[in-house]
C-alpha cells in the first residue's frame, strides 16, 4: 500500500477528504454542510474499499 502508484492514486481522495473538512468553515449554511457531505463520501468510500479489498487478500494468502 506504499508503493508510488497507490500513493498517487490516494492523493485526490485526501484533497478531498481536506476540503470536506474545510468546507463548513469556508461557505456559509446549508451549502457548506452539503459541500462537506458530498466531499467526504468520495474518500471515506474509498477508504473502506482498499481496506476490504486488503482484508480479503490477507486471507487468501
Amino acid at each position: 500500500m506504499s508503493s508510488k502508484p497507490v500513493l498517487w492514486f490516494l492523493f485526490p481522495f485526501l484533497f478531498n477528504l481536506v476540503v470536506a473538512a474545510v468546507a463548513p468553515f469556508v461557505v456559509d449554511g446549508a451549502q457548506g454542510v452539503a459541500t462537506a457531505v458530498g466531499m467526504g463520501v468520495v474518500p471515506l468510500g474509498a477508504g473502506s474499499a482498499l481496506l476490504k479489498g486488503r482484508k480479503e487478500g490477507q486471507h487468501a494468502a
